[in-house]
């Protein structure tokens, strides 16, 4: 076998291949040699079918066979003596078209190397972490917010007429044209007004409404409605009202704390003062992870592979797109052009995600299988009832595990340099914390997480 070095420009590589005639007529005799002892044919006894009637009916489906394994195998033998590694698939294509049983095969194949990688020395910087420590204001905000969202509803009394915000119980029925529709129908259904829960229209016709009271009310059903059936139509509702309730006053105490599984009001303000430090520490990480993320773009440079950086921008033209346009849910759309602020957007991430993953290689940073079934678990309770088909789904594809694997691999590697680095604390505000977090969101560059850049 001869490989013959044809281009060598940056990090765009090209061979040419050659597979003596003879290799492969020797690959596929061993094959042959391999299954002729379990071959049984007429006149023969097993495993004495002589080699030249077995090549004769065999040989052209093991030729293919020997084909494949010959080239691949001198794939493999390429990138383990010349240290490359491809950035994606290489591009194989036979060169003899008119090739027939008896020629030598050539082959060309093209790819762009992944480029070396300079190492870096994480122990020289310097990052700054903002911390929060939850006072009792915030705690106390927290725990009227879970008060608020078991508000309780008392009647008004007969004569007392529906405002906003207050709950009425109904029963209702609808009818386009005169023809009742499917779901269109309920009873004893408590409707909070001004919710916004209902047809826009509906609710504001119920203002002012008694106990006891039979109206109509009509709506239009939005054009974009998710039923098409009822898309655009004027519908009427025959709405029965049971009962009007005013908003009660909800008592904060060791009652409302057990509803929500604490032995107390202490202890519920105390479970509030843990999740509150969990999610301030959340936000500092992320504010700090950016600043992370922008020195390592400043400090390291190496040659970046074309495809890859073609194929990140391409991907973040067409995700701004469908964010800007996001009546189109498929692809059927006119060509969308990487601008020159997505090719810049895309450079930083193939750098990034290329910077990262050579870090976790080198200091042997993986994903486990418990943490893969976690991040999959997790995921699952998304779809509830089809969690199980999820699973299966995750486990029979290979670019979703590796959708999932991504951001946990990264916030290993992550977490990895911030205990080399200098991390330095900073007592912050609630509001400076928030402000540094509204700033993040505003960047376009963390809509997808470095390392969805590259799979290396």
């Amino acid at each position: 076998m001869q490989v013959t070095e044809t281009l060598n420009e940056g990090l765009k590589r090209a061979y040419q291949i050659t597979v003596p005639a003879s290799e492969l007529d020797a690959k596929v005799n061993e094959k042959l040699e391999e299954s002729r002892g379990e071959v049984q044919m007429k006149g023969f006894r097993k495993g004495k079918v002589p080699l030249a009637l077995l090549k004769k009916q065999f040989g052209p489906k093991l030729l293919g066979e020997a084909m494949q394994e010959t080239v691949d195998g001198a794939m493999s033998k390429h990138f383990e003596d010349s240290g490359d590694r491809p950035a994606m698939q290489p591009k194989v294509e036979m060169t003899n078209a008119n090739w027939k049983e008896g020629d030598d095969i050539q082959v060309d194949m093209s790819y762009e190397a992944l480029p070396e990688i300079p190492d870096f020395d994480a122990s020289g910087l310097k990052l700054e972490k903002m911390v929060v420590t939850p006072d009792d204001a915030a705690v106390d905000e927290a725990l009227g917010q879970l008060a608020e969202s078991r508000k309780s509803y008392e009647a008004r009394g007969p004569k007392g007429k529906a405002k906003n915000d207050d709950q009425v119980v109904i029963d209702f029925v609808g009818s386009i044209d005169g023809e009742k529709f499917e779901g269109g129908a309920a009873e004893d259904y408590p409707l909070v007004l001004g919710s916004n829960s209902f047809i826009p229209g509906f609710e504001e016709q119920l203002v002012g409404v008694k106990t006891a009271d039979e109206i109509e009310v009509k709506v239009n059903f939005p054009d974009d409605y998710q039923a098409e059936n009822l898309a655009g139509k004027e519908a009427s509702f025959a709405v029965t009202v049971k009962e009007v309730k005013k908003p009660a006053e909800t008592v904060i105490d060791d009652e409302l704390a057990k509803g929500f599984g604490a032995e107390s009001l202490d202890a519920l303000k105390e479970q509030i003062r843990e999740r509150l430090t969990a999610e301030y520490s959340g936000a500092a990480r992320a504010v700090m992870k950016r600043a992370l993320l922008d020195s390592l773009d400043e400090q390291v440079s190496f040659d970046l592979p074309p495809s890859l950086v073609e194929a990140e921008a391409n991907q973040i033209a067409h995700q701004l797109w469908h964010e800007d346009n996001p009546e189109v849910q498929g692809h059927d759309h006119p060509e969308v052009t990487p601008t020159d602020e997505h090719n810049k957007l895309a450079e930083r991430r193939v750098r990034l995600g290329l910077l990262l993953a050579e870090l976790g290689r080198k200091n042997e940073i993986s994903v486990s299988d418990a943490e893969l079934t976690q991040a999959v678990l997790t995921q699952a309770r998304q779809y509830p009832g089809q969690e199980r088909q999820f699973f299966e789904f995750v486990q029979n594809n290979p670019q979703m595990r590796q959708q999932l694997q991504a951001p946990i691999f990264e916030d290993k590697v992550v977490d990895y340099v911030f205990e080399l680095a200098t991390v330095t604390e900073k007592s912050v505000t609630k509001d400076e914390l928030q402000a540094a977090v509204a700033a993040l969101e505003d960047e376009e560059a963390e809509a997808v997480n470095v390392t969805d850049a590259t799979d290396a």
